[in-house]
């Protein structure tokens, strides 16, 4: 590129500067082989080997460890889990994101550190954290144990245990998205006269229905799965406190292969299926995220 300086005489020349999102062939087809290889190494070749481990005897021997009593305990176990503690955290992660993104106030860096705890902190130790609060040495174990309140080694320890390390998802999701939205919307809805709830219903749960769905899939998806936090205070009691992971543990302690990665099989299909919804909503969702940017 040439220019003319003050002196007309004398032209400046400016430096032509590469795209630097701009790669040779070459280049990008050894990126898009390395980031291939590596998902097929370590994502697509565990997750057929789960499939073909647990059809190896066939599909009656798959349906057989299903249909297993311990197994529907397990699976009857993990979506009551979910169905509990999902809701719990869509609660927690609207009013959490609202008051975030909307309102000025004291200690707002400090909640939002808070939120991203289960992030940093080993699922291990938020079980082991209950079962401080709640154990038989505890200062609380022994009136519960009095009034006959079971939390640790039943489904409400379990409960407690999901929602601590699920609860950052819908909120994270929420947050930059309400954040970019601001609060204009509501601002004139209120000025004409709308109430808080009407607002709430009407304007702003509209313009982040798509984050809300996106967070719930992620924290359903965590709450199926999760081991750490729940091996801790499930007490491993078969039949009654093993959700699918723990149980899948179990099994394949003793042994017993074919029932092991049928179980995990069924686990993983609700992960694929979570994925797919996960897909169809990040194309929804980031289509109404342009409408509203534009």
């Amino acid at each position: 590129m040439v220019e003319r300086s003050l002196d007309a005489s004398v032209p400046v020349r400016r430096p032509r500067f590469r795209d630097a999102a701009t790669e040779s062939p070459l280049a990008r087809a050894v990126l898009i082989a390395v980031a291939v290889l590596f998902l097929a190494a370590f994502l697509l070749l565990p997750l057929v080997a789960v499939f073909v481990e647990a059809f190896r005897n066939g599909t009656g021997a798959f349906l057989e460890a299903i249909g297993e009593p311990d197994a529907l305990a397990a699976i009857r176990l993990t979506l009551l889990v979910a169905a509990i503690s999902v809701p719990l955290n869509l609660v927690f992660g609207i009013t959490a994101a609202w008051a975030i993104a909307k309102f000025e106030f004291k200690g707002k860096s400090f909640l939002i550190t808070l939120i991203d705890l289960p992030f940093s902190i080993s699922p291990v130790i938020s079980g082991m954290v209950y079962i401080l609060l709640f154990g038989s040495q505890s200062v609380l174990g022994p009136w519960l144990r009095s009034h006959g309140i079971d939390i640790l080694f039943a489904v409400p320890g379990i409960v407690l245990a999901t929602v601590f390390v699920t609860f950052p998802f819908v909120a994270r999701e929420l947050i930059p998205l309400m954040q970019d939205q601001g609060s204009g919307d509501e601002e004139a809805a209120l000025s004409l006269g709308a109430s808080g709830w009407q607002t709430f219903r009407f304007v702003t749960l509209p313009n982040i229905k798509w984050g809300v769905l996106y967070g719930v899939l992620l924290c359903n998806a965590r709450a199926m799965g999760e081991f750490g936090a729940v091996s801790v205070v499930s007490g491993h009691i078969r039949g009654l406190t093993n959700t699918m992971p723990l149980h899948v543990e179990i099994l394949y302690n003793e042994y017993n292969f074919v029932a092991a990665f049928s179980v995990a099989a069924l686990l993983a299909l609700l992960a694929l299926v979570t994925l797919v919804l996960k897909t169809i909503l990040e194309l929804r969702y980031g289509a109404g995220s342009a409408s509203v940017r534009h």
